[in-house]
């Protein structure tokens, strides 16, 4: 009995002697908010992105400018869905709007389990994929706008933005709407490969 009453303080004074090694525990909680921090700008720049990328889609699939004529029979009009290159802007940057929609509750388990790997590889697989498709869609838009400025001559088309104005404004916004999406698409794909990489 004597031995078992000196076993206790010698484990205990055995755990007092690991003491130190809680000290590793820190650098662990340090990794992890490290990650957590990461997952919160994540989160906030998918914020950013949505608005930016619904904005664009709002923008061009409202654009619609009608000249004003002598009479309601002879009338000039200029809408988004007169070019298939603005089709194709709308419809890709509504995917890409309702895909950044879906992603926000994988990004919250990036916050909250900040070491899950799954969520976050997945997150920039897709995230990939839809910057491919915002960039796309963002530079065919461009190259119409460009040529709605400017025309070109060696073809005869003539630049129509001094007629329809209103139409270009807001083509025009809606392609750099689409840029920032593009550009916030590229830093959260920086940001998931820094939160993926090994400690």
């Amino acid at each position: 009995m004597s031995t078992t009453i000196e076993l206790g303080p010698e484990s205990s004074s055995v755990a007092k002697g690991k003491a130190p090694l809680i000290g590793a525990v820190p650098v662990a909680k340090g990794k992890v908010g490290w990650k957590k921090g990461i997952a919160i700008v994540d989160f906030l720049l998918r914020l950013g992105a949505i608005g930016s990328a619904l904005a664009a889609t709002a923008t061009m699939g409202t654009s619609d400018e009608i000249l004003p004529f002598f009479t309601q029979f002879f009338q000039f009009e200029a809408s988004y869905d007169d070019l298939p290159t603005f089709q194709f802007f709308v419809i890709a940057m509504a995917i890409v709007s309702g895909y950044l929609v879906l992603s926000l509750p994988f990004s919250i388990v990036g916050i909250v389990r900040p070491n899950v790997v799954g969520p976050r590889l997945l997150l920039l697989i897709l995230d990939t994929v839809a910057l491919a498709l915002a960039n796309s869609s963002a530079a065919a838009a461009a190259a119409i706008v460009y040529l709605a400025h400017n025309g070109n001559s060696n073809t005869n088309w003539l630049a129509i933005c001094q007629q329809f104005g209103d139409f270009c404004q807001q083509a025009s916004g809606a392609v750099v709407g689409s840029f920032i999406a593009v550009v916030i698409f590229m830093v959260l794909i920086v940001l998931s490969a820094f939160a993926l990489r090994r400690h």
